[in-house]
């Protein structure tokens, strides 16, 4: 998997498409992504006492990393992202368009 917690991406697919944000959390075994501001969830919870009230809890779901793209610093535009192995032996995720690293 290409993301990265930090990483600011740009939804391409679903009811979030055109939002961008940032990655909170990355789930690789699954290839989900959390993103902050994107798919936000209200979840209702019932009190367990008889003395305490019910809450609603807002959060932001997972999204499919496929429906995601990285945000280049230097275009300023989502684009396509590469790996390239450097003389090092580092790996290196590259934007296919203007080749800077991410």
């Amino acid at each position: 998997m290409i993301l990265k917690t930090g990483d600011n991406v740009y939804v391409t697919d679903g009811r979030s498409r055109g939002k961008k944000g940032k990655i909170l959390q990355v789930f690789p075994r699954t290839n989900l992504v959390v993103i902050e501001g994107v798919n936000e969830r209200t979840r209702h919870i019932r009190s367990r006492r008889g003395n305490e009230k019910g809450q609603k809890i807002s959060f932001f779901a997972p999204v499919h990393a496929s429906n995601v793209m990285l945000v280049c610093g230097k275009c300023g535009k989502p684009r396509r992202a590469s790996v390239h192995v450097t003389t090092d032996g580092k790996k290196q995720r590259v934007c296919t368009k203007c080749k800077t690293a991410f």
